[in-house]
């Protein structure tokens, strides 16, 4: 039986934002999380999007083939640590390795801030890192959460992330002229380093509030995983659920780069100055935060709890499509605008919380290892791919709109999808309740 909300104040609160009186301290321990995150991978965002600018748009394409490389090279390292060490501190262990990374770039950053291999390189990187450390983040909160919960709370929770999103723009923003770029990664770095200690807290707080028997325990959260380091690979191809979550993440990163190709090209036709592409990234990026943070606080959860996570999964793609559609026939500055600012938004505020929830229904090891292949090496692989399938598109064909129009279809092949892993999970919730 579920607590009442609290009585007064705390009750209407409660009850405004569906959170339960012993929820209470997780929901904000989860915001902290994504706030000091998404905060300190924000202020990188803009400056990695100056970055690849800088290393040449027409090369973008090899940056996204490079990043799936590196990918590729991380992802058995992460895999061995997370074999290794218990579930709790694989946040720990990868932030702090993440963190060094940053302190290192913002040195080398301050020293030679026009070398245009060390941005290419920090463009890489960034891209990288932010998937692993997003996709950790969010396997802390499927591995202390049940469905019941998460439907309720993962929606609310992301807030955090929207408030840190909407944060780091606004820093980078203000702060890039006086601090420079190593300035501000210095600064991210000490923002991730607090997330990775407020997601420690996380299983803290499931200790004293353990799940039902059959859930997972204290004293399994405090055992290593076990396995090898391509464990989540081979997890993948073995469950068709989790290949359908990968179909999934691939037609997204295949609508996100046909998009972010757009972007960075009709930026760098509007904008010259490096400072100020820095500042239309952020201000984009603020504008994204804010329309995704009052979805999320009122909204998506409502939405999950009453219609299931399948909606979730299919607003935005269906939404795509019709704004791939828009853009072939309207390739303006302003319509990409709106297009990429109505994709991004509800990416954060649906279709992110919804392909989380997805993951409160498989195992622990699935949850850490076949979540972070699917989430780093499958999403940056459809990255690499599409990257180069838009490229040969800009140069090959005769009208200018056909990939646009390859973009629609996509949306509705991913909406399409969406449709199916949503009943399939609502299917594998139901077992999971059945005594």
């Amino acid at each position: 039986m579920s607590t009442p909300p609290a009585p007064g104040a705390a009750g209407w609160i409660a009850r405004l934002f569906n959170v339960r009186e012993h929820e209470a301290p997780v929901v904000g321990a989860g915001l902290a999380m994504f706030f000091l995150l998404f905060a300190g991978y924000f202020m990188l965002r803009p400056i990695r999007e100056t970055m690849g600018v800088a290393g040449g748009v027409d090369n973008l394409q090899w940056l996204f083939t490079g990043t799936f490389v590196a990918t590729l090279i991380v992802l058995p390292l992460y895999g061995w640590i997370a074999s290794k060490v218990a579930r709790r501190r694989i946040v720990p262990w990868v932030f702090g390795m993440v963190v060094a990374s940053l302190l290192g770039y913002g040195v080398a950053m301050l020293a030679t801030p026009d070398d245009v291999w060390l941005a290419r390189t920090f463009y890489i990187w960034v891209s990288v890192i932010n998937l692993l450390m997003i996709s950790l983040a969010w396997s802390v909160l499927a591995d202390v959460m049940e469905s019941h919960e998460a439907k309720r709370l993962f929606a609310l929770i992301a807030a955090g992330a929207s408030l840190g999103g909407l944060a780091g723009p606004l820093l980078t923003t203000l702060l890039v002229k006086p601090l420079g770029h190593g300035g501000l990664m210095l600064f991210s770095a000490v923002l991730i380093g607090a997330s990775a200690a407020t997601a420690t807290w996380l299983h803290r707080w499931r200790d004293r509030h353990p799940l039902p028997a059959g859930a997972s325990s204290s004293e399994q959260r405090q055992r290593p995983l076990g396995g090898n380091p391509f464990a989540g690979a081979t997890a993948v191809f073995r469950s068709p659920y989790l290949l359908g979550i990968a179909f999934f993440v691939l037609l997204l990163a295949t609508v996100t780069t046909f998009l972010y190709f757009e972007q960075a090209k009709l930026v760098a036709e509007r904008f010259t100055d490096k400072e100020e592409q820095t500042q239309v990234f952020g201000l984009i990026d603020t504008v994204v935060q804010t329309l995704a943070i009052l979805s999320q606080l009122f909204i998506t959860g409502r939405i999950a709890q009453k219609l299931g996570v399948g909606v979730l999964l299919v607003a935005v793609p269906v939404i795509m499509a019709g704004g791939f559609l828009w853009l072939a026939l309207s390739p303006v500055f302003a319509v990409f605008v709106v297009v990429m600012v109505v994709r991004r938004a509800g990416e954060y505020a649906f279709v992110r919380p919804g392909r989380e929830m997805l993951y409160t229904v498989v195992l622990a090891e699935q949850k850490y290892k076949a979540k972070n292949f699917i989430d780093t090496v499958v999403y940056r692989g459809g990255d690499a791919l599409s990257g180069w399938v838009k490229r040969a598109l800009d140069v090959l064909a005769e009208h200018p709109a056909a990939a646009m129009f390859i973009g629609a279809g996509v949306a509705v092949a991913w909406a399409v999808t969406g449709v199916a892993l949503g009943r399939r999970q609502k299917q594998l919730e139901a077992s999971r309740d059945t005594p």
